[in-house]
């Protein structure tokens, strides 16, 4: 079990490292194509990568592990959602700045959690729920630019409205996340990216030259597609709340990159978000290692001896309480057993 679990959250740092290089990329490319069709080159690319790598597979791949219509509705509000969501973070970094963008998309992480707790009953623990503050407090302080501000922002504003869209999404894909990670991916890719092009061309915004479609769709197979592959593929173990919770390293290298590539400042009121979402995410971690946790339990023991040529049974049914810690895989536990041992030497009397 401790292996599967670091497997996991291997996986979900791998998915925010690929897809870390999405902000700042995304944003030196929107200079040259829309922000619709950006949204639309990127997933196409994670569909067309992933579907390559999932063509070569598919003859390995279990029946039981393909979708089914029963999957459907989680499908569909999958592809829904990952149409809308990238249109409106592409518009938030459009209008704003990529550092700022890229942090205050861990808002992610408290709708998924809300929506993982509220709609689909995942059980939510004290220190997660104390990481989700923190990163909320974060994402209220770089939702407002400028020091001493209390104008809000549009582009932050678009980028929220992201967030809770993958909030939904991530909750969608969780519940299918058992079946084929390439399958899932290619759908997500192909169908989301064919939404975002036709809407597009619905509302008129030009086409880009062809110069810019082959890096476009290169970044959506890395930053989108492996990230998403990455994803699904911790959202097995860990489930929806505390993978988007790992997710929150993502940020932090995209805030850094847009620094080093785009020369874009990194502020005090930055460097404070930044702190506050070290210390959410050290809450994480925590939670994902150390599982403690208080219960009854009530044990039935079976006490046999032998006086006279006779055998005499007795049932002894008694409850105490119960401390039982998991750290990793080790596990144990402590009780009195004075109880027990009473009742042992009451019987031998």
């Amino acid at each position: 079990m401790k292996d599967k679990k670091l497997a996991a959250m291997a996986y979900a740092i791998a998915a925010a490292l690929f897809y870390a290089i999405n902000v700042p990329c995304s944003k030196l490319l929107l200079e040259y194509v829309g922000p619709t069709f950006m949204a639309a080159f990127l997933y196409l690319g994670a569909g067309i990568g992933v579907g390559i790598m999932y063509w070569f597979r598919r003859s390995k791949e279990l029946p039981e592990e393909r979708l089914t219509r029963k999957d459907l509705p989680f499908t569909v509000g999958m592809v829904v959602l990952d149409i809308i969501a990238p249109i409106l973070l592409m518009l938030g970094i459009h209008m704003g700045t990529s550092s700022n963008a890229s942090l205050l998309g861990n808002f992610e992480i408290v709708a998924t959690s809300v929506i993982a707790l509220v709609i689909f009953k995942e059980k939510i623990s004290g220190r997660l729920w104390a990481a989700i503050g923190f990163i909320t407090l974060s994402s209220a302080l770089l939702s407002f630019e400028g020091s001493g501000s209390f104008q809000f922002s549009i582009g932050s504003l678009f980028v929220l409205g992201a967030a809770v869209c993958w909030g939904f999404e991530n909750n969608c894909t969780r519940n299918i996340s058992q079946k084929s990670t390439h399958q899932i991916v290619t759908i997500k890719g192909f169908f989301s990216g064919a939404g975002s092009f036709l809407t597009a061309l619905v509302t008129g915004e030009k086409l880009p030259e062809f110069q810019y479609i082959l890096p476009a769709l290169l970044l959506g197979f890395v930053a989108y597609g492996l990230s998403i592959f990455t994803y699904i593929r911790a959202q097995k173990t860990l489930g929806a709340a505390k993978t988007s919770a790992f997710y929150a390293v993502a940020p932090f290298i995209g805030a850094f990159l847009s620094f080093v590539l785009l020369k874009e400042s990194l502020t005090a009121g930055y460097a404070v978000a930044l702190l506050i979402m070290v210390i959410g995410t050290a809450f994480v971690i925590a939670d994902t290692l150390i599982n403690d946790h208080m219960h009854t339990h009530t044990h039935t023991h079976r006490l046999t001896h032998t006086h006279d040529h006779s055998t005499h049974v007795h049932i002894v049914v008694h409850s105490h309480m119960h401390h039982h810690y998991i750290s990793g895989e080790k596990h144990g536990h402590r009780h009195s057993a004075s109880e027990l041992e009473r009742l042992v030497q009451e019987q031998e009397r």
